[in-house]
């Protein structure tokens, strides 16, 4: 068995994806790179087939009709035979020398018998069209290289938030929980971020920066105009985390619930203020029937998150606190620059 699957998600990404895949070839025969050509028009295709080709063992080529990135990160967990499983998008790459401590870790793992369900590490912020970086590691919220539990977990701030870029995932809690994304769906990155944390019993955090995000191209998904073009899908997947689970009876533990809550409150707080941004009648009336929903579907919740994130702001956010959060937001992504 292999210690780790990359899932590479890629449409139309001839123009970058060689890089992400060389970064990921670096842990050699431990590695195997599932390369999920998601109906590209470009040659996608026929990269991801000589890839295959010059590396069997290692990497595969599965081509599928269009299904948005999260039926990808699907049928790269329904073909990876790693221990472990992580989403590396097409035009991000991972840091080399981490990678391989990354995974002589894992292995050792193996070695020992010991079961870790999350591995957790940094991600940084690759601005390439500045050349600035910013790196998100979680040094004064998690126990460091040793296996801990839910309990061992500190206050996370507000810019740190477990994302996509910072999780690997032991396959079979992925698996167990029948996990699946929709199709056709973007943002879906917060639901894999999000729905399998109960299932996590066992984690471990190393201090170091693996995951590089590319931040640039004027098409990607957090360009904050992208978000406000396709607010309907962030408003569904913002829907699907809220179904997900009644925030604190079904988690099982106090500080995972806690936590859970403050990512779900971050990112009402975000659907809410694209919606704000926009300007748009239209998108007023979508914030009242999301918040609708909300009260609807679980009147508890809803009312703990009208208190908004850790009184910033109410949520959903009135004119005045709408006045506040946007600038905030700006602020931090000002900072951070995150889109």
């Amino acid at each position: 068995m292999k210690i780790i699957s990359f899932a590479v998600p890629c449409y139309n990404s001839e123009a970058y994806m060689r890089k992400c895949i060389d970064s990921l070839l670096v842990g050699g025969d431990d590695v195997e790179v599932v390369i999920v050509n998601d109906g590209s028009k470009d040659k996608t295709a026929e990269i991801a087939d000589e890839y295959a080709a010059r590396f069997p063992g290692i990497v595969k080529a599965v081509h599928q009709e269009n299904g948005g990135h999260g039926e990808a990160v699907n049928a790269g967990l329904r073909h990876a035979s790693g221990m472990y499983y992580k989403v590396v998008d097409s035009d991000d790459w991972l840091d080399e020398e981490s990678l391989l401590r990354v995974i002589g870790t894992l292995k050792q793992f193996v070695a020992d018998r010991k079961r870790v369900d999350l591995m957790i590490c940094n991600y940084v912020y690759e601005h390439v069209t500045d050349g600035t970086h910013k790196a998100i590691r979680y040094t004064n919220v998690l126990p460091q290289d040793r296996i801990f539990g839910w309990s061992q977990v500190k206050r996370f701030r507000v810019d740190q938030n477990l994302l996509m870029h910072s999780l690997i995932y032991r396959t079979k809690v992925l698996r167990d929980c029948g996990f699946e994304l929709p199709k056709h769906t973007f943002y879906v990155d917060n639901l894999f971020a999000y729905v399998p944390l109960p299932y996590v019993r066992s984690l471990y955090y190393m201090d170091v920066d693996l995951y590089r995000y590319y931040i640039g191209r004027e098409d990607q998904s957090v360009n904050e105009q992208v978000m406000i073009g396709r607010i309907d899908q962030q408003i569904k997947v913002n829907k699907m985390m809220f179904d997900a689970y009644s925030l604190p009876e079904d988690v099982y533990n106090h500080r995972l619930a806690q936590y859970m809550f403050s990512y779900l409150a971050m990112i009402c707080l975000v659907t809410s203020t694209m919606l704000i941004i926009s300007g748009t009648e239209e998108n007023k009336v979508k914030r009242k029937e999301l918040w609708k929903y909300f009260k609807e579907n679980d009147p508890k919740m809803y009312r703990r998150l009208r208190l908004g994130l850790r009184g910033i702001a109410g949520n959903p956010p009135g004119e005045l606190g709408a006045k506040i959060f946007t600038r905030l937001y700006r602020v931090f992504r000002r900072i951070y620059k995150f889109n």
